[in-house]
């Protein structure tokens, strides 16, 4: 009998990959790693993991590789992993649909990729998202910008992880943003069409889901503006019964509208002055740490569940504790060459801290973005109460300090 396969498109850096491998493993399942840059994620070589080096992004070569792996493996079934994003998720889908195995629907996965789309969809389905013009140059940018009324967000109608994201709150923050996505910096992957939108004031809250099930709702706050670089996230959020209901209503309205109702989603929201508002709707696992701080929240692992769904097993749902997870993201404060990192084992020996990663090692050059990809590393605590955590999560990160060698300038 040949050994059942599970097929995984790219990897992640920030351990989703990993934990995938490891329960694939766990179930029997052989699992295989397509990436146009295996060479990327080093747990492949830890984990002793099949990975395989094709374009990713060419849906007819990565046909060929799942026939050629059909040949030799019973293929239980293919997705993808939370980074690089939905482009991946897309491809997974008619992947699936393909090979008739478990997945997505490929158009609902499409539409939702494109924000532009996913805006005009959520609004016909009456729910309330931030006021948005579409531009594809410079004058466009302005003028939607003052139609809307600064200030507002810019950012690519593609993309993930707040790539090109940015908040400009004035006319010279906005050329120059403009002028850095038009002007050749900013990495297009399709031709250049940026969503201007109404700055969303307000609590940041996200919802996971696996199907129409709305699992946990978390909270999260961001580093200092224009940019929007994680810096923590709490499960469960702290909202009252009416808040929660509401998150959960909205959310199943989002899921109608773009018609999702297969896999993991997570739905980011502002609660601003005029009500709850979305910001974005993922048709994906998030990202770690998430799936973590859920599984130490409520006793879910959406991993499981999701490779479960992916091999057409039934899902279990079901909370089996509560408790308040917290994560702390560890982020740079200058560019630089990062030279050492002391203190990590004292912060993951703190009583109730669950996790320390790195993403990276030194030495290692950092230059910040201004999105997700300026995050080093972060840490995990988990305990019965929000206070607990709070302070347990505090000690541990006071325990880490790291030191950055600025770049030398032109004058030394």
């Amino acid at each position: 009998m040949p050994t059942r396969a599970l097929i995984l498109l790219e990897g992640t850096k920030m351990g989703t990959g990993q934990l995938y491998v490891q329960e694939a493993k766990r179930r029997g399942l052989h699992p295989i790693v397509l990436s146009a840059d295996p060479a990327k994620y080093s747990y492949l070589a830890s984990e002793n993991i099949e990975a395989i080096r094709v374009d990713t992004d060419d849906l007819e070569a990565l046909i060929r590789e799942c026939s050629r792996l059909r040949e030799t493996y019973d293929v239980a079934g293919i997705t993808g992993l939370p980074v690089p994003g939905e482009a991946v998720y897309a491809t997974v889908a008619k992947l699936c649909r393909h090979f008739g195995l478990p997945g997505p629907n490929p158009a609902s996965i499409d539409q939702c990729c494109d924000k532009f789309t996913q805006r005009q969809l959520l609004a016909e389905g009456g729910v309330a998202v931030p006021v948005y013009r579409m531009a594809t140059n410079a004058a466009e940018v302005e003028s939607a910008a003052a139609e809307i009324r600064l200030p507002v967000i810019l950012k690519p109608a593609a993309g993930n992880g707040s790539t090109g994201v940015r908040l400009c709150r004035d006319a010279e923050e906005l050329a120059e943003h403009t002028a850095y996505l038009l002007g050749g910096t900013y990495e297009w992957q399709t031709s250049p069409r940026i969503l201007v939108e109404e700055f969303a004031q307000g609590p940041y809250f996200i919802a996971d889901i696996m199907g129409n099930t709305v699992i946990e709702i978390g909270a999260g706050k961001f580093g200092p503006p224009p940019h929007f670089v994680y810096d923590e996230y709490t499960y469960p959020a702290p909202l009252t019964d009416e808040q929660q209901a509401r998150i959960v209503d909205v959310s199943l309205s989002c899921l109608r509208a773009l018609d999702l109702n297969w896999g993991p989603t997570n739905i980011e929201f502002r609660w601003t002055k005029r009500g709850l508002v979305v910001i974005e709707v993922n048709p994906r696992l998030a990202c770690s740490p998430d799936p973590q701080l859920i599984k130490l929240a409520c006793g879910v692992d959406l991993i499981i569940e999701h490779i479960k769904l992916v091999i057409g097993d039934e899902c279990d749902l079901r909370k089996r504790h509560s408790q308040t997870a917290s994560a702390r993201f560890l982020v740079p404060d200058r560019d630089g060459t990062l030279d050492w990192i002391f203190g990590a084992d004292q912060a993951a020996n703190v009583p109730g801290v669950a996790e320390v990663t790195w993403y990276i090692k030194p030495p290692t050059p950092i230059i910040r973005k201004g999105d997700s990809r300026d995050c080093i590393g972060h840490v995990m605590a988990a305990s019965p109460t929000p206070s607990q955590t709070a302070a347990i999560l505090q000690r541990a990160v006071d325990s880490i300090i790291w030191s950055i060698t600025p770049f030398p300038t032109n004058d030394e």
